[in-house]
């Protein structure tokens, strides 16, 4: 049996027998023929029958049997021939494929399965698969069956009426919900029912789109979108329930306006009378007139005609004064508030929103306004500067570096476009490279210096260059601090000070590029340099080159103790990467000197393990500059000592200030809270020293270096001293005093008692060493740091000898000598702090100070009480004193600056005399007649006079007199029962004037960290920050805020875990970080490495 058995009866030829066996494995013996050869022959009949009763338009492809005609033989004909032709060609493409075997039979001229599936959806109609065997099966086959399948080619009836009935199923319609979209024809409904249906009872559910339009639904928007936040920046409108002016005359009620006194008409819409006629229009979907509609818009065009006039006015003054740069940037800056106000330039309705949201605009705006100004003013360097700013919102970084090297190249003598130009390459981080920015810095001073020294003929050097210069130097030497090169940080210093001290009398006339030429043999011939053992100067060096050859010295034995080598890794149990940021903070601390060979130890410059240590003179030449100016080179100094954490009181200069700001000491109080008085204030703090890389957040204080650190810094003092004298000697020994007392106060603090002790033998023994040189024996300030040492050691009894030794020196100079006045005010501060609880025995002992400082008979120690007519007197005394100094600072112009000097020492003694005699608010009193009396001098018009001298030490007399005041209001809080407002107040009053002074921020975040409400803080910083320049009142912003997150923490976290919260968070996190954002904004944020550590530290 056949395995399609409905087949069975079609004829085989006779020579198949052979092939026959080998397929048997195809025959299905247990099937049942007949029943399924009766069933298709009934089907046949009853097919034939149907289409002899009716009769169809259409030709079908599946025609039934008939007698041979003449169009059903030229259909077969060219349907063989097409077959024949097709069966050449495939034999052709598929000749190095295997070949079948085929049976000798009928159907020998049939095609492969695979061909007639390739021309199924190409050439035929037909839906079975097998339509190739069918069609090889000839005419016994068609006879058979009574089907037929031709070529819709071959048809002759035209297409638009064939047809074809698939009976075969789709499997696919089981699996999806409906038929494939290619197969449905398109169509447009019209409406939601459907012909034929009872409506009543039926309905049709449709699940694509409705017919009707779909309205979307409106997303509530928030304050913050694009569109609220325009609608908040624009003006009010002025709201006025009555046209007619305001009564002067008081009312007891607020009337309610009534537009007409009519009585009220009922409607369906207002039933009870009660709504007024817009509100009846709003319930019937009506509008306002078109006049009340356009009342509104009344505002907005007048604020229009308001900003065109002016826009029309700045065009005229820029018209008829274009030489006048000052208007150009004011109308430029004017831009910005065109573009805040309602489409004035708006063409479109809806244009003017985009218009004025459009940053691009604003800058094109600019840049043209900038472009008009720069062809009037070519040689303005301020106009094309702001253009450079602006251009880098546009221009590649390349193109920027060009025209920024244009500009340099145009104006080689301007120091403050060489700085900004070095800002502006070390902020560019796809061309930033240390070498390059350190070059870059040698490549500006020494331009600068040919142009001081007239080597270049067409620019003359501008007022201020060797200021500028001097401070570019210490720029570069910060910069290099900071980027881990300390080595050629020391270096340059140390070339500066043989360079600008110890310069032979030989080079001196000589420009600075022949000099520098003569300096390279001394550096390079591997003598001493300053701070080094040893160390002459280059002019001892160079005249002894000139006898003929150099001593050598041999070093002394006594020193050559070998130290103890600090293990860089001392646990090797940690990770990976605490094991080196160990060992980096132990390199920095012991190499941050320039490494050079001992010759003693026979070394060379290949025994050296870090190339990077040793300075070549190539990276130093070109930074070296002169120096004429006695107070720089006093300054070169001090510059130095700070450098190597040495409190020599340098201030760095204004226009490098916040780049050199890199550590957290700015907020460490230190002892301001145990004593407010007295407490350790350095004259700058939030730059580092070399060789301490400690981390972020501890606190810091000056520890020293170690032992060959320490000895730098004595040969330093060693070297420098004997080259001042007076007033600038004695500064140098205090500082050095005070570095020594500052590592005092720091094993006071880490509770060290053995390098206390220590410590303290060694700083006593310095003071006693300093104050027997015959110059400094009537040093009152060396005086006072002694003292104050036996003071912080403990030894009290040994500090009042040292004061009552020292006032009794004085003699009767009475409140003349401001050092005299500092010296008994540090010994009535410190008697005042001694203790709280023994503050009833120690105050006689302050009045006492301050009553015989005014008294011209010699200082005699404490006996008793001070009698009231003692007291009295004094009072008298120190009005009087007031009254002269505060006259002879306002009558010479300029004053002095020991008038000022004094005039802040009597100020601090007065106000804490009447603190400790009548009581806070009578100092209070004299802090506010002394305060309005000067600030009325520094601004008479309102106006200050910033560019004055005396103007500002004016206002660093007003900043130290707050300061005072500010910390005898912070003791009487501590000591007594009193509100904190006035202490805020004065600090706030003192913040707003003063934003930039450290002590007075530290003392307003630790006030205002006690209260839970921090909206006044917030508000006031807000208010700081927005006039302020500085940078210190965004960084205590911050801490602010992060004193307070950690509160709250401290209080949701107990032993590591989590509680129940008690105080919000109140997003303190996203707080601080919006702050850090809006500090990064300015210039001065975006440069300074504090305020990045802190914000990297806080992520």
């Amino acid at each position: 049996m056949a395995l399609f058995p409905a087949f069975a009866g079609v004829s085989e030829a006779p020579d198949s027998g052979s092939s026959r066996k080998e397929l048997d494995w195809l025959s299905n013996p247990s099937f049942c023929v007949g029943s399924i050869t009766s069933l298709s022959q009934q089907t046949e009949a009853a097919t034939a029958l149907v289409s002899e009763g009716s009769p169809l338009t259409r030709s079908p492809l599946k025609s039934e049997p008939s007698d041979e005609s003449d169009t059903n033989k030229k259909v077969k004909q060219a349907s063989r021939k097409k077959k024949k032709e097709k069966k050449k060609k495939r034999k052709h493409q598929h000749q190095k494929k295997t070949k079948r075997k085929h049976g000798q039979s009928s159907s020998s001229g049939s095609e492969p399965d695979t061909d007639s599936e390739r021309d199924k959806p190409l050439r035929s109609i037909g839906g079975s698969k097998k339509e190739s065997e069918k069609l090889s099966q000839g005419d016994n086959f068609a006879a058979d069956t009574g089907h037929r399948f031709v070529w819709l080619e071959d048809v002759q009836a035209q297409t638009g009426e064939t047809f074809r009935t698939d009976k075969k199923p789709d499997p696919a319609n089981w699996e999806y919900k409906s038929l494939y979209r290619g197969d449905i024809a398109r169509y447009k409904r019209k409406g939601d029912s459907c012909l034929g249906i009872n409506p009543k009872k039926q309905c049709i559910s449709w699940e694509g789109a409705s017919a009707g339009k779909k309205h979307s639904r409106k997303q509530v928007e928030r304050y913050f979108t694009k569109k609220n936040v325009g609608l908040m920046n624009i003006s009010g409108v002025a709201v006025s329930s009555k046209s007619e002016p305001p009564s002067s005359e008081p009312i007891s009620f607020i009337p309610v306006k009534d537009t007409d006194d009519v009585a009220p008409v009922t409607t369906w819409l207002n039933p009870l009378g009660i709504y007024d006629q817009s509100t009846t229009q709003w319930l019937q979907g009506q509008g306002p007139p078109g006049q009340e509609a356009k009342q509104p818009n009344s505002l907005p065009d007048s604020e229009n005609a308001v900003l065109r006039a002016k826009v029309e006015e700045f065009n005229r003054r820029v018209r008829e004064n274009p030489r006048d740069t000052q208007l150009w940037m004011a109308f430029v800056a004017f831009q910005d508030e065109v573009m805040k106000s309602p489409g004035l330039y708006a063409i479109e309705e809806g244009e003017q929103e985009k218009r004025k949201r459009s940053l691009k605009l604003i800058l094109e705006k600019k840049l043209a306004i900038l472009e008009r100004a720069i062809e009037s003013n070519q040689s303005s360097v301020d106009l094309k500067l702001a253009k450079l700013k602006l251009c880098t919102e546009f221009w590649e970084p390349s193109a920027l570096v060009k025209e920024w090297q244009k500009l340099i190249f145009l104006h080689p003598n301007n120091a403050t476009l060489w700085q900004k130009y070095l800002l502006f390459c070390q902020s560019q981080f796809s061309t930033f490279s240390i070498s390059k920015i350190h070059s870059l810095y040698g490549k500006c001073l020494s331009t600068l210096s040919a142009v001081k020294d007239g080597s270049i003929l067409s620019h003359p050097a501008l007022p201020g260059t060797e200021e500028a210069m001097f401070a570019l130097f210490l720029q570069q030497c910060h910069f290099l601090r900071q980027a881990g090169h300390s080595e050629k940080a020391v270096s340059l210093f140390q070339a500066m000070v043989d360079f600008t001290f110890f310069k032979p009398d030989s080079v001196k006339d000589l420009s600075t590029k022949a000099q520098v030429e003569f300096f390279e043999p001394f550096w390079d011939s591997g003598e001493p340099r300053a701070g080094e053992k040893g160390a002459r100067g280059w002019r001892a060096w160079m005249h002894q080159q000139e006898r003929g050859g150099w001593v050598v010295i041999n070093p002394d034995e006594e020193d050559d103790e070998p130290e103890e080598d600090d293990q860089e890794i001392r646990d090797k149990t940690l990770p990976r990467w605490q094991i080196w940021l160990a060992v980096e903070r132990s390199r920095d601390q012991r190499h941050w000197r320039p490494w050079r060979p001992d010759k003693t130890k026979k070394q060379t410059e290949e025994d050296c393990e870090d190339p990077e240590r040793q300075v070549l003179f190539d990276d130093i030449g070109q930074s070296l500059i002169k120096l004429s100016s006695q107070d720089l080179q006093f300054r070169l100094i001090e510059a130095f000592l700070q450098f190597l954490g040495v409190p020599s009181g340098f201030i760095p200069p204004a226009s490098y200030l916040h780049l050199a700001m890199d550590e957290n000491s700015i907020f460490d109080n230190g002892l301001y809270d145990e004593k407010p008085l007295t407490f350790f204030n350095p004259p700058f703090s939030g730059v580092s020293c070399v060789g301490r890389m400690d981390r972020f957040a501890c606190p810091r204080w000056t520890r020293g270096h170690n032992r060959e650190g320490e000895e730098f810094i004595r040969n330093v003092f060693h070297l420098v001293m004997p080259l001042f004298s007076g007033k600038e000697k004695s500064r140098l020994c205090s500082s050095w005093l005070q570095y020594e007392i500052a590592k005092v106060i720091w094993w006071l603090h880490t509770k060290n008692k053995k390098r206390l002790k220590s410590q303290g033998k060694n700083c006593k023994k310095l003071a006693k060493n300093l104050l027997k040189e015959p110059e400094n024996c009537n040093n009152f300030g060396l005086w006072k740091q002694y003292a104050h040492l036996e003071w912080l050691l403990g030894n009290t009894e040994d500090a009042r000898k040292v004061f009552d030794t020292a006032l009794s020196m004085a003699g009767s100079k009475e409140l003349k000598d401001p050092e005299l006045c500092e010296l008994s005010l540090l010994y009535a501060e410190l008697e005042v702090e001694l203790s709280p609880d023994s503050r009833g025995a120690t105050t006689p002992r302050a009045v006492h100070i301050l009553t015989r400082l005014t008294e011209s008979s010699p200082y005699g120690p404490y006996t008793g009480q001070v009698l009231a007519v003692h007291i009295l007197k004094a009072r008298k005394a120190y009005e009087h004193a007031l009254q002269d100094c505060l006259g002879e600072s306002s009558v010479s112009d300029p004053p002095p600056t020991d008038s000022f000097n004094h005039l802040i020492s009597l100020v601090k003694c007065f106000m804490l005399f009447q603190y400790l005699t009548i009581g806070i608010d009578a100092s209070v009193q004299i802090y506010k007649e002394v305060f309005a009396k000067l600030n009325s001098s520094v601004s008479p018009e309102g106006s200050v006079l910033e560019d004055s001298a005396s103007s500002q030490s004016l206002t660093r007399v007003l900043e130290a007199i707050t300061l005072m005041h500010t910390s005898l209001l912070r003791l009487h809080v501590k000591v007594s029962v009193y509100p904190l407002a006035p202490l805020r107040e004065a600090l706030s009053e003192a913040l707003t004037l003063y934003p930039d002074n450290q002590v007075l921020w530290r003392s307003y975040v630790q006030i205002q960290s006690k209260s839970h409400s921090a909206n006044k803080t917030r508000r006031f910083f807000d208010t700081v920050t927005r006039s302020a320049k500085p940078l210190e009142p965004w960084l205590f912003a911050i801490e602010a805020e992060k004193m307070r997150k950690r509160l709250v923490e401290a209080v949701q976290r107990v032993d590591g875990r989590e509680v129940h919260t008690t105080i919000p968070e109140t997003g303190l996190t996203h707080r601080i970080k919006a702050l850090f954002e809006n500090a990064m904004r300015s210039d001065s944020g975006s440069q300074c490495p504090l305020l990045w550590r802190m914000y990297l530290n806080f992520l």
